[in-house]
Order: structure tokens, then sequence, then C-alpha cells
């Protein structure tokens, strides 16, 4: 080991008996990780790249938490930052206050966003943004003199945070169960049942759908449907062809808010400025976040559209409602300059061909491997799922941890991935957009290794 080595790793030593002392980490095995240590503690990262403390470079096939949108190292973005933060770093929004970085980047917004969807509040991030949602929609009710209007509609498998209402609203049975982290009136409907929600009660598991839902729970007590576009860590779930319309009428039909959760789905990564684009469909609130600042700093927002932005405008005292950050301009400053860095550098329309260079390589994958199945993709938002016979509908038994096992093989040949999935089944994909040709298909070929040492181990 050469003397660099040897201090870096030394350096690594030291870092991880200082984090498993003092580092309580989120969505950790705290157990784990006491005896453990971090897996990794990154130094440094340039495009799609990150580098850890042993100088060992990894791809992020993640953007981390699908949230490094445009790579990292982006020295445009930490120029923008340190400009803002040499000018002015913070300024209070509170009683009024504003500043040009967040009535700037409001504008901007406003021209991207679907629709009539022309003002936002601020927040920190996305669990911010969704509660915030909740809170903003259940108000704005109160203010059209129908406050019995306060129950949510959100779905299964969703994921929507880990803030209280938000992380009621999640789907996911390990974290809707933490602590007794709920809030009332959110009850849970099956996603993608589109027969159902357009009016056909001889469809399957009707009774499961949003449509039965708001029968029994009558309508003048719905305030809101809160669904993902797509449905990130509950699996990377595309809707079929038309369901986000039908879930756009039936909240038409009976003067529902539809609240759109594009926190991960937001900023290019579904081929698209917006997810719900995909589908032509406009919410009437759309919650914001990672992409935004491409995770250069914390920043997120509700989008509103016009009306309910003027019904909120027409309260006659103060809101009781934001954050410290709201409006942060040094964030703003970073999200104004992501942004334009985004459309300058055409990125949407590199997800959208690398779209297609990453089905090619999941279509590989499942032609070469009888266990790889279920392979969706929509712009760079992925997935592939593991069978022990998927023509049988079959998976493994409970014992055996398909996604983490290939995941883990990726890892030790420094690609990172994600295991998703109730029975630990599915495999996310989501690279940062900048990434080319080469690079997918260098995530592919790892990925191949992977599944064939995983299969080895079957025998």
């Amino acid at each position: 080991m050469t003397t660099k080595n040897t201090t870096q790793h030394s350096k690594t030593v030291e870092l991880a008996e200082l984090d498993k002392k003092h580092f309580l980490h989120p969505a950790t095995n705290p157990k784990a990780f006491v005896e453990d240590g971090p897996a990794i503690i990154f130094a440094e990262g340039h495009g799609v790249t990150v580098t850890s403390t042993d100088g060992e470079e990894y791809i992020d096939g993640m953007s981390m938490l699908w949230n490094v949108n445009i790579g990292h190292g982006n020295q445009e973005l930490a120029e923008a930052g340190n400009k803002q933060l040499s000018t002015l770093a913070y300024t209070s929004q509170f009683k009024g206050f504003s500043n040009e970085p967040a009535i700037r980047l409001a504008e901007k917004l406003a021209s991207l966003a679907p629709g009539d969807l022309n003002s936002v509040f601020y927040t920190s991030g996305g669990s911010e943004s969704n509660d915030t949602a909740i809170k903003l929609a259940r108000f704005y009710w109160e203010l059209k003199k129908q406050p019995a209007k306060r129950k949510f509609i959100a779905l299964n498998n969703a994921y929507h945070g880990v803030t209280v209402a938000a992380q009621t609203a999640t789907g996911i049975p390990s974290f809707h169960s933490f602590s007794g982290s709920n809030i009332d009136g959110v009850i849970r409907a099956t996603a993608f049942l589109t027969e159902s929600e357009r009016g056909d009660k001889t469809a399957l598991n009707y009774e499961d759908s949003i449509r039965a839902t708001i029968e029994r729970e009558g309508a003048d007590t719905i305030a809101g449907i809160i669904l993902e576009p797509v449905q990130g860590a509950g699996g990377v779930n595309i809707p079929p062809e038309g369901y986000l319309k039908a879930v756009r009428d039936l909240c038409d039909e009976f003067n529902i808010l539809f609240l759109a959760d594009e926190v991960i789905t937001g900023f290019g990564r579904t081929g698209k400025f917006f997810g719900v684009e995909n589908w032509n469909v406009v919410p009437d609130m759309m919650s914001i976040a990672k992409g935004l600042t491409s995770g250069y700093t914390q920043l997120g927002g509700v989008m509103m559209n016009d009306e309910i932005k003027e019904t909120i405008a027409s309260f006659d005292a103060v809101v009781p409602h934001g954050f410290t950050y709201s409006g942060h301009p040094t964030a703003c400053a970073v999200a104004l300059k992501n942004i334009e860095i985004m459309e300058r550098d055409r990125i949407v329309e590199n997800t959208k061909e690398m779209e297609l260079e990453l089905k090619k390589g999941l279509k590989f994958l499942e032609e070469k491997h009888p266990i790889v199945t279920n392979i969706r993709a929509i712009g760079l938002l992925a997935a592939f799922e593991l069978y022990e016979d998927p023509e049988k509908g079959k998976l493994f038994n409970s014992t055996v941890f398909p996604a983490n096992a290939v995941v883990d093989a990726c890892f030790d040949r420094k690609l990172i991935l994600r295991a998703l999935g109730g029975q630990n089944q599915i495999v996310a994909i989501a690279p940062p957009l900048i990434i080319n040709k080469e690079e997918i298909n260098k995530m592919i070929r790892i990925i191949d290794e992977a599944i064939t040492e995983f299969r080895k181990t079957l025998n």
C-alpha cells in the first residue's frame, strides 16, 4: 500500500469511528451500523461519479437520492451559490420580507409549470412540501366555507416523505407505522385501477379504488387526492396510460383537489420537465424539491393554481405556517442557475435519448437472465425485478434477498443502485440526467456481472 493510500485509509478509519459514535443516520439499521460502520464515506464527486475517502470511484446509479440531476461537481452551481453567499446569504421571508432570487425563481417556476400553476410556497425539501400541500389544501377548503373537506386519499406503495402528515400519506408499511407518526383523515386506495376510476363498478378490485373510497367517505369530506406521477421508493411504478387523466377527471367530478408529488419526477427525471406532462394532466397543487437544485442545496416548494392562490390571498390575518428557510436566497440562486443549465444544455432532451439506451440495456438483461422480469423505464427512472420463476409469477422465498444481493454485488463493482420492494425483488436505477451512452453501457455490464454472480449462489 502506498503512503497516499495508507493516509487515506487511516483517515477513513478515523472518520468511521467518529461516525459510529456521534452520527445517527436516517433510513439506516442503527444496530448494524454501530457494528459495521459506514459502507462508504464520500469525499468528492464529478459528473456521474463519486469518490470515497479511500480514493475509490463509483458510478452514482441513483443520483444519490434521485436528486443530483445535473451531476456532481458542477462549478457553475458552486459559483452561483458562492456569489449569493457573498452578497446576501440569508433573509427571512416572514412578515412580507422578500429577496430577488426567491422572486425570480417563483417567476421562472410559473413559466415552466403546466397550466395555471403560477405561484409557489417555498419549503426546505420534499417532505415539507407534501406536508405543506396537505395543510394548504385543508386551509383552502376552510376558506371556501367547506371545513368538513379535510380527508385525503393516498395510494398504497406511495412515498411522500417523513414529516408527520407526509409520512401518514406514505403507503409503505415500515414508514407508515413508525412511531405512531399519523395524522387523522388519510385513507388508502389501490393504485392504477383505471377502469374503476372511470366508473366501471364491475372492474376488478373496484372497492379498493379511489372512486369507491370517495363514495364510501362522501365527497364532501375529501380535501384532496395525493399521488406521485410515477411511484419512486414504492417500486418505480409507472401508471398505465389513461390513469392520471382518470384521476384528474374524478377530482373534477367530485370537487376534490389533485395534489401531484413531483419531488422525484420533477425537473427532467421522466423525460419531461414535470412528470404529469407525460400524460397531459394539470394538478391543482404540485410538490417540488430534489432536482430543483440538483441536490446542491436544500429547497422545495408547493406550486398552486390561480384559484387556490387567490383564495388564500383573501385571508386577512397572518398564515401560521412557514419555515425558517422558506425562499432561502442562496438556495433560490442555485435553483435558478440549475434550471438555466438544464435549458441551455438540453438536459431533458438528453434524458429522453438516454432512456432508449437504458431500455436497450434492460432488455439485454431480461433476455440473458431468466430471473429478470418487469423491466421498465420512463426517462432515467427505471427498475427491473428478480423472480425465481417469472413465467409462474414465483418470487424468491423470504430467506433470499435478491435485490440486496445484486445491489451489493454492484457496489462491490463500484456502482451504486438501490433495492426496493416488499419482498426485496426490485432494483431501481436513476442516474444523473447528464449520463452518456458509454456510461449507461458500463452500468449495464456491471449489473450483468452482479446478476451472474447472484445466480451462481442459487445452484
